[in-house]
């Protein structure tokens, strides 16, 4: 599925969404993370995300002090010109990237701080973490952003 067509998808799509997690987070249930995990791998042998990149492109992970260490590190400068050129702090008091689409993403979508990405991006987009019944709120916005999830979503329809 190319980029347009995905976001059209998840644009159409989004209601019903948005009413399945409401109803995840009323319903909490038990079998939830099994049921999204053995999802999230399901749809990650069919998915190659190095295809897509809209999270690199589109949104940007929080830093954390030892992330800012880390990929500074990788890149041969100190943690406060780091700051400088690639973060800000956004309203909620977390630094983020001070561009789109991530200045760490080469023109074939490979990152070229992979090693020493920060844990956000490690995570993402944290369809396999455990008790994902706390995050459902960011589960339904990666729907807009990661055509995994949104295909996870689908699943999910059909089982919940």
């Amino acid at each position: 599925m190319g980029l347009a067509q995905f976001r059209e998808e998840a644009a159409s799509a989004k209601k019903a969404n948005e009413k399945l997690f409401e109803k995840l987070a009323r319903t909490k249930p038990k079998d939830l993370d099994d049921t999204i995990h053995k999802l999230h791998d399901e749809v990650f042998e069919e998915i190659d995300c190095m295809k897509c990149a809209n999270c690199c492109k589109t949104i940007s992970p929080i830093f954390k002090q030892k992330d800012m260490e880390r990929v500074a590190k990788a890149l041969k400068m100190g943690v406060g010109p780091f700051i400088e050129k690639y973060l800000f702090m956004d309203e909620d008091g977390d630094f983020v990237l001070n561009t789109a689409p991530c200045p760490f993403l080469d023109s074939e979508n490979y990152c070229i701080v992979y090693e020493d990405r920060p844990t956000a991006c490690r995570g993402y987009p944290h369809t396999d973490r455990k008790r994902v019944h706390q995050i459902l709120d960011i589960t339904m916005r990666n729907t807009m952003v990661c055509p995994a999830v949104l295909e996870i979503a689908n699943r999910l329809k059909e089982i919940y």
